[in-house]
């Protein structure tokens, strides 16, 4: 099954099918994780996104049903230079070519990755569609990616939220926090867990007052998709709880922390999503190895002088981390539950325990 995606400039890559025969628009990326495919498929941070794998042979261990991190694939389509077909892992239930077509993601192998993150990184990412409908011209498809939404200005939290509470508990738990869902990776509830903290998990837009009200230690706001600044909600009921418990944030709840802070977020070029990021601790001069998936980033010159930047990314010098302790406040960029990626930064969870454990007394 021959297909194609073409991108909004006008580009075309032909490859062969592996995965669902459907036609999908997504804002295409590249991720230059080794390993961890189905934990990069099924991470809603990467809703309305098609993702080029860089790493050339993808699927050689299968697909498993611990290892994902929602309960279905979240992103629009999958690139990679080779599929492989055989896959051989003790944990394995599935290849992931039938993992792809039974949740309904088209996918493409034989494309020329290295091109195209060439020009992804040349040009910045861009709008495409996969199709496999030959019959339509190259130019039918790019009309209908101009009328498509960009990621600029686009909410999409909502689209990947649970919508009802959900409670995650331990036993003899040692604190109770409440997450706001904002595309929650489920390696970020089991390091919770792992700590002995009850999670109640709340949809996006759970009112700031709501929240308040419970008998709980700390608010924790996700990862996600999108737009932060789109996510008005989200930025006022930041601005109603920062103070008022330990906050702790991770990717797109760093930097709707940040715009709760009036700070100002914006694009990146074409981001960074890979388990390979080099951060470095500005309190300690230490560097770490994380993993990343994110296209903005917060505005450091736009904080309040009262916040404390304590990471940047070493590729490109952007902000990674803030830290403002008498509000007993900090979250990162980066992603410190991994999943896939190293763990240098797991302790950061530790961090936010000391915060809920001093507020307490």
């Amino acid at each position: 099954m021959i297909g194609r995606l073409v991108l909004e400039d006008g580009s075309v890559f032909y490859g062969e099918g592996f995965g669902y025969n459907t036609e999908i628009i997504g804002e295409v990326v590249f991720n230059t994780s080794m390993t961890g495919y189905q934990e990069i498929l099924t991470d809603p941070s990467y809703y309305y996104q098609i993702v080029c794998m860089t790493y050339p042979m993808i699927g050689n261990y299968g697909v498993n049903q611990e290892d994902i991190e929602s309960d279905s694939p979240k992103v629009s389509g999958f690139i990679v230079k080779e599929y492989s077909k055989a896959y051989s892992n003790y944990r394995a239930e599935t290849s992931l070519g039938e993992y792809l077509k039974n949740n309904k993601i088209p996918a493409l192998e034989g494309i020329d990755t290295r091109a195209l993150t060439k020009k992804l990184r040349n040009y910045g990412t861009m709008l495409g569609i996969i199709s496999f409908d030959l019959k339509k011209s190259d130019d039918d498809l790019i009309k209908k990616i101009k009328q498509s939404p960009s990621m600029k200005g686009l909410e999409l939290a909502s689209k990947v939220s649970t919508k009802e509470i959900k409670e995650f508990k331990v036993e003899k738990p040692r604190y109770r926090i409440i997450a706001y869902d904002y595309g929650i990776k489920s390696n970020i509830i089991r390091h919770f867990n792992n700590r002995g903290i009850d999670v109640k998990l709340v949809p996006y837009n759970t009112p700031a007052e709501e929240v308040l009200k419970e008998d709980i230690d700390g608010i924790f706001l996700s990862n996600g998709p999108g737009d932060p600044s789109a996510v008005k909600i989200g930025i006022e009921n930041a601005k109603k709880i920062i103070g008022k418990k330990p906050v702790f944030g991770i990717c797109l709840g760093h930097q709707i922390i940040g715009l709760a802070l009036g700070a100002k977020t914006y694009k990146l070029k074409f981001g960074h999503r890979g388990g390979n990021q080099p951060v470095k601790d500005l309190k300690n001069g230490n560097i770490l190895i994380a993993a990343e998936n994110h296209g903005f980033a917060v505005n450091p010159d736009t904080l309040p002088k009262e916040v404390k930047k304590i990471y940047v990314n070493l590729n490109d010098n952007t902000l990674e981390g803030i830290e403002w302790k008498e509000k007993n406040l900090i979250s990162v960029q980066f992603h410190p539950e991994s999943a896939p990626g190293p763990n240098d930064a797991n302790y950061i969870f530790n961090v936010f325990i000391d915060m809920m454990e001093k507020s307490k007394k």
